[in-house]
């Protein structure tokens, strides 16, 4: 009797086994590739004239392109926010930093049972502040990345740079020999590298890029790289080249996928953090487009996204309702399997969406942008918009298809306009509520 009982018990718990490891196997891996500086106008996909993008825009053919994606207007407040899924009053602290009390989507896609990296720019050890732990080259793993191969961990851009000859770290170890190598194919190569490993399980990358940020330099595709001693020469006809090599990039992360098997349950997302570099100008189907990084205006926040799932969607899908940076946590972690956490989010998962369907749809976002860089700190403010029209907390008001730049701020409005800004009142106040605005910040 006793026999037949453990047998059972043995069977029941082979079989729970089984199928906790086949509901593992079954979840999508999930690629979030995100370039540095690159704004809505740098895609072919997006009506550009300027750069040729070519997978960038097959992966748009081939699955969503999103028209309407916000992001804040600088490198960190973005990352700050999409790895954690909360707006920027709620936990941004320095330029530069990601408080070690925070929890990333890193952390919740680990929880549900993925192995994670990170490969690209980190520059959130708060180094450039001297805050306790800047040099801690364990942080990453502490945010819930399982692995690593990154630039400015714990030592500033001063002591390397980030393409030619880069200063990188390494699962703990700066790599050496890099005297002739590519910053960029070694944060690929090591994506590539970390999807052979973990084929047979699913996995979360996150790959923040070096490119496309300045300096404006040559990559190995130009002529100039032939020269070690031109590899540094700035000059904003490198921008191209940069682009171009970015795509170059997504599209070897995506070969590694169909190599392996794998694209057809890859949730694969690529964004950019912010506006272009202020120094360049795109050509557009539209006219010629300035550069807005670090600015609240839309050529500082509207960004490229574009995600590919080729198990659920319809192929060349163009999505226009709006996205923001605090959305990516919650639709990540959703696709992993778990739902949304209760601390403090302020996202809305579109995970539907990358599945075919169509909503939630929202209807504003919302930025709070105190960068705390003096270089961009005059551009602090609040804003709140629609696809069409956008309030800031000093009261500015406009339309955004008449006035991109706004630089005219709407004095006689409809009623209709009326009901419109009033509701964005309303959230603007409920973020002045939760968090005042500091008018004077030393």
């Amino acid at each position: 009797m006793k026999i037949n009982n453990y047998l059972s018990l043995a069977v029941i718990l082979l079989v729970s086994s089984s199928s906790k490891a086949s509901g593992i196997k079954d979840k999508p891996n999930v690629i979030l590739i995100m370039a540095d500086d690159m704004g809505y106008e740098c895609l072919g996909s997006n009506c550009s004239l300027s750069y040729q993008t070519p997978n960038l825009d097959r992966l748009a053919s081939q699955g969503i392109r999103f028209t309407h994606c916000i992001s804040q207007p600088l490198c960190t407040p973005s990352r700050v926010k999409i790895m954690t899924g909360k707006y920027n009053y709620r936990n941004y602290e320095y330029f530069e930093y990601l408080n070690p009390n925070q929890k990333t989507f890193g952390n919740y896609m680990k929880e549900a049972g993925y192995s994670t990296c990170i490969a690209g720019k980190w520059q959130l050890n708060g180094i450039a502040h001297n805050l306790p732990g800047n040099d801690d080259i364990d942080r990453p793993h502490h945010f819930g990345f399982d692995e690593y191969c990154l630039w400015q961990l714990n030592k500033p851009k001063s002591e390397g740079e980030r393409y030619a000859n880069p200063l990188i770290i390494q699962n703990g170890k700066k790599l050496e020999g890099l005297e002739n190598s590519y910053g960029p194919d070694i944060f690929s190569d090591f994506v590539c590298d970390f999807i052979d490993r973990n084929s047979d399980k699913p996995f979360f990358i996150y790959y923040p890029m070096v490119l496309v940020h300045d300096p404006f330099v040559p990559t190995p595709d130009s002529p100039e790289w032939a020269d070690p001693s031109k590899r540094y020469e700035k000059n904003n006809r490198h921008f191209k080249e940069m682009v171009e090599y970015a795509d170059k990039l997504v599209g070897k992360v995506e070969s590694k996928l169909n190599e392996k098997g794998l694209l057809e349950n890859t949730v694969l997302v690529f964004v950019g953090d912010n506006g272009t570099n202020v120094n360049i100008i795109t050509k557009t189907k539209s006219g010629p487009i300035k550069g807005g990084k670090s600015f609240t205006i839309d050529a500082g926040v509207h960004v490229p996204l574009i995600a590919s799932w080729p198990k659920f969607m319809k192929k060349g899908r163009v999505y226009e309702p709006l996205i923001e940076f605090s959305d990516f946590l919650p639709t990540l972690i959703e696709a992993a399997g778990t739902s949304k956490p209760a601390e403090g989010i302020d996202g809305i998962s579109f995970l539907s969406v990358l599945k075919g369907g169509n909503g939630p749809t929202r209807e504003t976002v919302f930025v709070h942008y105190d960068p705390q860089w003096y270089q961009a700190s005059k551009n602090r403010n609040r804003f709140t918009q629609t696809i069409e029209y956008k309030l800031y907390r000093d009261n500015r008001f406009f339309k955004l298809a008449d006035d991109p730049l706004e630089l005219h701020p709407l004095t006689t409005i409809s009623q209709e306009e009326s009901k419109v800004r009033s509701e964005l009142q309303e959230i603007l106040n409920k973020a002045e509520k939760e968090s005042p605005w500091i008018i004077e910040r030393k």
